[in-house]
């Protein structure tokens, strides 16, 4: 080594390493406390398109997927990425990306059993479409197009919105709905309960008092 090298001064362009804040702190630690399911990989195979889990014992990461998608049919989760790769087709070819986006969405709906899963798969079906539309709309130029374009994204949207209805509706059926009201009663007077009819004719008798 020279005299030179020697007398040269630290570098002072020395990248510190980052610091994160305490709010990105919080969210990497509740990142990576969630349970992760494995990504879906596409490949193609004597022209034919294979899917198969990025995970490296298949039957552990196809567990793992049944327990996302609430089932506990072994064959419920293969039509269901066949479906949903099917709907990410692009000029003949499934896109990891897309795919593993549709999932994503049904995964991030958290259903609770295989109907909600179904619609949860529609849901994203339907969201991707619309996303493309507006694209499709974005590009559009003549009256013509712009026009149907239009019409097809309006149409989706207001599926989109019909499903997640839909959603709630039947998850909160088996709900029953309690309604308690706040009764005062003075030293010396009595509660009502049961159905109150205000005096005249034909008035109901059927009432319970309690003091």
């Amino acid at each position: 080594m020279s005299k030179k090298d020697l007398n040269r001064e630290p570098a002072a362009d020395i990248v510190k390493p980052y610091e994160p804040t305490p709010d990105e702190r919080r969210a990497m630690e509740t990142l990576a406390r969630k349970k992760k399911t494995p990504r879906v990989k596409v490949a193609e195979t004597k022209g034919k398109k294979v899917l198969s889990l990025d995970h490296p014992n298949q039957a552990y990461g196809h567990a793992l997927l049944m327990k996302a998608l609430a089932t506990d049919d072994v064959d419920f989760p293969d039509e269901i990425l066949a479906q949903l790769a099917s709907a990410s087709v692009h000029d003949g070819k499934v896109y990891d990306r897309e795919l593993n986006f549709m999932v994503a969405v049904v995964k991030g709906i958290q259903p609770k059993d295989q109907l909600e899963t179904l619609l949860a798969v529609q849901m994203a079906a339907v969201h991707s479409l619309c996303m493309n539309m507006v694209c499709r709309l974005n590009g559009s130029f003549l009256l013509p197009q712009l026009e149907i374009t239009e019409r097809a994204v309006n149409k989706l949207a207001r599926t989109f919105a019909a499903q997640i209805e839909t959603l709630k509706r039947y998850r909160s059926s088996g709900e029953q709905k309690v309604t308690v009201e706040h009764v005062t009663v003075n030293e010396g007077g009595n509660a009502i309960v049961g159905n109150v009819a205000h005096g005249g004719p034909g008035a109901s008798k059927n009432s319970e008092t309690t003091s």
